[in-house]
């Protein structure tokens, strides 16, 4: 569902002129997953991109995978977020990003041997939890 252009829209778009405007509701789901299994090896950054680039190319798709740490009670580790949008170009429902968003975590945590990841969603925050 395409949301009408308010008059501030209207005004850009005629200072714009060569240019057009596409707008949709947000909705975004960031999955937030270690590069530390729970063994003593860790993943690189670039085996996060590789999982992610594998599952966008099988769906189509297009995410984001920023380098972060995790710091809790006597730990740290290194992490990766990554993060879906509903994009104006190819717009999605939101039960349809964060389906997507699910299914990659998944692949995530299976990968790297974690024992949970988090998929955080504009409504509300999904866990993940390996059952092993």
């Amino acid at each position: 569902m395409a949301y009408k252009a308010t008059q501030v829209h209207t005004t850009v778009l005629r200072r714009l002129k060569k240019f057009a405007m596409k707008i949709h509701p947000t909705f975004q789901a960031s999955i937030f997953c270690g590069l530390q299994g729970y063994t003593s090896s860790y993943h690189s950054v670039e085996e996060a991109e590789e999982i992610c680039q594998e599952f966008v190319d099988d769906v189509g798709l297009c995410v984001t995978v920023t380098p972060t740490k995790f710091v809790y009670t006597n730990g740290r580790e290194p992490g990766v977020i990554v993060g879906l949008i509903n994009y104006p170009r190819f717009p999605s429902e939101p039960e349809d990003i964060k389906a997507k968003a699910v299914r990659l975590a998944m692949n995530l945590l299976k990968a790297f041997g974690q024992k949970r990841v988090s998929v955080v969603c504009t409504d509300e925050t999904i866990m993940l939890e390996s059952v092993i």
